[in-house]
């Protein structure tokens, strides 16, 4: 009976170890991807040849965020076929470029403005992160709900180019401050689950990553919004 309470306790060890350490590798990615947008924003910023060639031509700024989709989808479908390294080259590119695109938030945004919905994000990213790893219940119900909700906000989002509601708009940012505010915790949990099945290594860290640096720019994004100040 001990020797099987111990193995128990072992394994259940090897577990709490095995998430651990993959959640503070996915952070720690995630950061680093943060980080890399934010000093290309700046240098997009600060270079009046580069921000005028990515605001002044439409082309250009298109094909940015098809070059940015493309690596997206390449990084989320291809995974298992990519090497580490790779893996880690496309994430970095990835985040560079939305560094460059997300610049043009500084045309329509103030400073001040920016950097508190910055810092709100931070606080309730960090607060519904720590909900999904900390929890004891089952979220897998809340997958099929937020995806729902996910293309709903995509869906509207694109109907609205065309229509050019402000109300609509602020509809859209408020729902969208609701999904991906749960899609924080949701994904949080789900990582976690990974790690408890024996998921390891840099790619699921890459990708888990990928995951949550998206929760955090479009939480942003639409409490931006939602409650930014525009110029």
């Amino acid at each position: 009976m001990n020797e099987l309470h111990t193995a128990y306790s072992r394994s259940a060890d090897q577990v709490i170890v095995r998430q651990n350490t993959l959640v503070r590798q996915v952070y720690a990615w995630m950061a680093a991807g943060l980080a890399v947008t934010a000093f290309m924003a700046l240098v997009t910023l600060s270079s009046p040849a580069i921000f005028n060639a990515v605001v002044g031509n439409k082309l250009v700024f298109y094909g940015l965020m098809i070059g940015e989709l493309a690596l997206v989808f390449t990084l989320s479908g291809a995974i298992h076929k990519l090497s580490a390294a790779t893996a880690t080259l496309i994430f970095v590119a990835y985040s560079a470029l939305n560094g460059i695109t997300l610049s043009v938030v500084a045309l329509v945004y103030t400073a001040n403005s920016i950097t508190s919905t910055f810092v709100i994000t931070g606080g309730m990213f960090g607060a519904m992160s720590i909900y999904g790893y900390m929890t004891k219940k089952d979220l897998t119900s809340w997958g099929s709900f937020l995806f729902m909700g996910l293309i709903g906000v995509v869906i509207a989002s694109v109907v609205n180019i065309f229509v050019g509601s402000s109300s609509v708009s602020w509809v859209i940012s408020g729902i969208g401050v609701i999904v991906f505010t749960g899609l924080t915790a949701y994904d949080t949990w789900k990582i976690k689950e990974m790690a408890a099945q024996g998921t390891e290594g840099r790619k699921p860290a890459i990708l888990g990553a990928l995951t949550l640096y998206l929760d955090f720019i479009n939480l942003f994004l639409m409490l931006l919004r939602f409650t930014g100040n525009r110029r």
